[in-house]
C-alpha cells in the first residue's frame, strides 16, 4: 500500500500542470540574435525569497545565465544534472573572471529550494515555474520541461555567446563558457 501510495505520489509531481504545458516538442528558436539585448525578466530568487532582476548586473559585469532542466526536486534530467553540479562547482571561477553566473529552473519555489540545498548551489538559483523567460529565451521544450540553454550577456547585457541544448551538443561545459568571458574580456580591452 505505501509503494503504490508513493507511486501515485510520485507520478502526480511528474505529471502535472507544468508537465502538460511542456509536454510537445519545440525546438529551440532563434527568437534573439547575437548583439541583442538580452530580454530583462525578474523572478523570485530561491534562496532569499526575493525578487530577482537580471538588468541590476548591466553597467557591472557580465553574466552567465544557465537554464537548467529539472522535473521536480528529486528527478533531474540525466544529461543536465552533472552540468548543473559542474557549473556550481565553477561558481568562484565565474566570480574570479568577473562574472556573475545566475542558474534559472522551471520548478516551483518549494521544489528550487531543495535543490538549491542538496546540491549546495552558490550561484543565485531563480525559480521560473510558468517557463516565461525560458520561452523568452527560446530555449524549447520536450517531455515535461523546458530544455537547457546557457547564454553569456556583456557588461551591458547584450548577448555575446548562447547554446541551446541539441542531442549533438547538450550543454555548453563551463570552461567553455570560462573561455568565452576571457574572449570577451579581451574583445572589451582591445
Amino acid at each position: 500500500m505505501t509503494s503504490l501510495s508513493s507511486s501515485a505520489e510520485l507520478q502526480s509531481k511528474l505529471v502535472n500542470g507544468r508537465f502538460w504545458r511542456h509536454f510537445l516538442p519545440l525546438p529551440a528558436s532563434n527568437c534573439l540574435t547575437l548583439g541583442d539585448r538580452a530580454p530583462d525578466f525578474t523572478l523570485t530568487e530561491v534562496a532569499t525569497r526575493q525578487p530577482y532582476r537580471l538588468s541590476q548586473h548591466w553597467g557591472e559585469r557580465p553574466v552567465v545565465l544557465a537554464f537548467t532542466r529539472i522535473f521536480t526536486e528529486r528527478h533531474y534530467c540525466p544529461l543536465c544534472f552533472p552540468h548543473l553540479v559542474a557549473l556550481s562547482t565553477a561558481a568562484e571561477k565565474f566570480r574570479a573572471a568577473g562574472s556573475q553566473l545566475i542558474l534559472v529552473t522551471s520548478i516551483d519555489l518549494a521544489q528550487s529550494q531543495v535543490v538549491k540545498t542538496e546540491l549546495n548551489l552558490q550561484a543565485p538559483l531563480l525559480s521560473d515555474p510558468l517557463g516565461a523567460v525560458f520561452r523568452q529565451y527560446g530555449t524549447g521544450q520536450a517531455l515535461g520541461a523546458p530544455l537547457p540553454a546557457q547564454f553569456l550577456l556583456d557588461k551591458y547585457g547584450r548577448i555575446r555567446f548562447w547554446h541551446r541544448f541539441s542531442f549533438l551538443d547538450y550543454n555548453a561545459e563551463p570552461l567553455k563558457l570560462l573561455y568565452q568571458l576571457a574572449t570577451l574580456a579581451a574583445d572589451d580591452s582591445a
